[in-house]
C-alpha cells in the first residue's frame, strides 16, 4: 500500500504509546483468551447451532480487525516532535487555555490527532472546528470556530507544550 495523505495519522508521543500498549494487549492477552473461549465452545458439540461458538468467533474477528487497524495507524503515524515546535505557537500536543468570549469562561484544550480526540477530556482533534481554529494561534490571538452549535469566539490566554 502506498503512503499518502489519506493514510497519514497524526499522533502525540502519548497517543502512540497508548496504541502500542493496546496492540500488545490484543496480541498477547485477548488473542489467547478468545482462542480458549473458542475451544471451550467447540467442545459443546454441533457448531451449526452453537451460539457460544458463533459469539466467540465474532469476538475473534473484532479483535483481529482492531489489531489490523492499529497496525495500519502505527505504520502511517506521524508522531509529533514537541521540541520542533515554535515556542508560543499552538500545535499538536499543545495545551491551549482559552477564554470563551460568549460564555465568559475559560477552558483548556489539548490539541491532538483525530485518533486521540476525546471531547469529554477536552482533547480536540486538529481536524475539528475548534482544533483547526487553535492550530498556529498565539497567546493574545482571538480565534473563531464554526461549530455545529454556531460560531465560537475564543481568546488564547496560554499555550504550554
Amino acid at each position: 500500500m502506498e503512503d499518502n495523505i489519506i493514510n497519514r495519522v497524526v499522533l502525540t508521543p502519548d497517543g502512540k504509546k497508548k496504541l502500542e500498549d493496546e496492540l500488545n494487549e490484543l496480541k498477547t492477552v485477548k488473542r489467547v483468551e478468545i482462542a480458549k473461549e473458542i475451544e471451550v465452545a467447540r467442545s459443546f458439540g454441533d457448531l451449526s447451532e452453537n451460539a457460544e461458538y458463533d459469539e466467540a468467533k465474532n469476538e475473534q474477528a473484532r479483535i483481529e480487525s482492531r489489531i489490523k487497524t492499529i497496525e495500519e495507524m502505527l505504520r502511517f503515524a506521524e508522531v509529533v516532535d514537541q521540541s520542533d515546535r515554535q515556542s508560543g505557537v499552538a500545535g499538536v500536543g499543545s495545551l491551549v487555555k482559552v477564554y470563551d468570549l460568549e460564555y465568559d469562561e475559560e477552558d483548556t484544550y489539548k490539541l491532538v490527532g483525530a485518533t486521540e480526540a476525546d471531547p469529554s477530556k477536552l482533547y480536540v482533534s486538529t481536524e475539528s472546528p475548534i482544533g483547526k481554529a487553535l492550530m498556529g494561534a498565539r497567546v493574545g490571538d482571538t480565534v473563531e470556530a464554526q461549530t455545529p452549535g454556531g460560531v465560537v469566539r475564543m481568546r488564547v490566554e496560554e499555550i504550554t507544550h
